[in-house]
């Protein structure tokens, strides 16, 4: 299976555009597409966890992907459907470049398993609408550094 070189990277480079459907998300996507004319492919698995920052610890740092969320989501459903997204995404786009637009807390619990991040990555959290470079083989997710750490992500 071809590479994908970049996930969540800026529209600059990227062949598609791929976005939650939630409101801010969207409006992300929207200046990224104005700036290459590409279309935004909505997709609801990418929406935001309704969790706040003790649910998404558990999941994050204890690895509890079995606590629900206020709205009875449990981390294995968020890892689920966000890796299912990716996949497709990745599928559609074999060898190519694409910006996905999501949500720090869905994005944080998926890639932090997807990556194998570890609990480094709690207490930095994903800044808002800057691109970062996500790596599919064909085989394994890799996210060589953790935006907010500016350096590799690592179990500390």
């Amino acid at each position: 299976m071809p590479t994908l070189r970049c996930l969540f990277c800026g529209a600059r480079l990227a062949a598609a555009i791929y976005a939650s459907p939630l409101l801010r998300a969207r409006r992300t996507a929207e200046l990224l597409a104005s700036t290459r004319g590409l279309r935004i492919t909505a997709v609801p698995e990418l929406v935001e966890a309704d969790c706040d920052a003790g649910v998404l610890r558990a999941w994050v740092v204890d690895r509890d992907l079995g606590r629900r969320a206020a709205d009875g989501e449990m981390g294995h459903q968020v890892l689920a459907r966000v890796t299912a997204a990716l996949r497709t995404i990745v599928d559609a786009h074999p060898g190519e470049t694409v910006a996905v637009v999501g949500h720090v807390a869905s994005l944080t619990v998926a890639l932090g398993t997807l990556c194998a991040l570890g609990a480094g990555v709690w207490g930095t959290p994903l800044p808002h609408a800057r691109p970062f470079l996500v790596e599919w083989d064909g085989r394994a997710w890799r996210c060589p550094a953790w935006p907010a750490l500016g350096r590799p992500a690592a179990d500390g």
